[in-house]
């Protein structure tokens, strides 16, 4: 397979909206080269009676029971807030909107 060119890098940019200097189009082609080789390398080596998979070992979700629990009243979690309003914390408006 032919290596990627600094044009093709350059072009990849364009429609990606960066401004790569001369140097970094030639390292970033390096570097995409080093990426196409290695996965090329691992296609390789994969043996047709070896399932693909995401992970190298089988992954399982510890659950424990939801129980509910005392937790908590609505004025216990708001009296240390240095602010409060209709049950929640208020905190500094950030985004300028009403």
């Amino acid at each position: 397979m032919p290596g990627i060119t600094r044009e093709e890098v350059a072009h990849l940019a364009r429609l990606s909206r960066l401004e790569l200097k001369s140097e970094e189009l030639d390292h970033f082609a390096e570097q995409l080269n080093a990426i196409v080789d290695a996965v090329a390398r691992v296609s390789e080596i994969a043996a047709d009676d070896v399932p693909p998979t995401s992970h190298p070992l089988p992954l399982t979700n510890v659950m424990r029971p939801d129980v509910v629990r005392p937790s908590l009243t609505p004025a216990e979690a708001l009296a240390g807030a240095p602010a409060a309003e209709e049950q929640r914390f208020r905190v500094p408006q950030i985004l300028g909107e009403d």
